[in-house]
């Protein structure tokens, strides 16, 4: 059975021993490394990793160094690689997490315009384009 969020916390919160709490969850910890979440995601979705970059809108270089491990990506930079690989916004949601950043939040005019542009399938060019027209930073800045 999995452990949602909440209840790992509820049981941190309680254990004072974080290497007992560890070897308890060990299990439900993000063990993978972004570039193998990443090309598992390419081979699941039969992509090809130099067509992803060029709809991620990102520089060649720089996503090529995103998908070898070289170079960390922004949040921005992993949600523009999250459009491009058509990633629905759970998966989306879960990218982020592995990657250690914030995951989109509505609350946020600016992530809600993201999110928006996820769900209805727009380009990173059309999320920048409405990021822009209101008034908020584009994913590319």
């Amino acid at each position: 059975m999995m452990k949602n969020t909440g209840e790992l916390m509820d049981e941190l919160m309680k254990e004072p021993n974080i290497g007992d709490y560890l070897k308890e969850n060990h299990k439900y910890m993000i063990n993978e490394e972004l570039p193998v979440y990443l090309s598992n995601i390419l081979k699941k979705k039969n992509f090809v990793k130099s067509a992803v970059i060029k709809k991620s809108e990102l520089s060649e270089v720089m996503g090529y160094q995103i998908f070898s491990g070289v170079r960390n990506p922004s949040r921005d930079s992993l949600i523009s690689i999250s459009v491009a690989l058509e990633l629905d916004i759970d998966e989306v949601q879960s990218l982020l997490k592995v990657a250690g950043f914030a995951q989109l939040y509505p609350k946020s005019k600016r992530d809600s315009i993201i999110i928006n542009g996820i769900i209805v399938k727009k380009s990173v060019a059309e999320i920048n384009e409405s990021l822009y027209d209101n008034d908020e930073k584009t994913l590319n800045q």
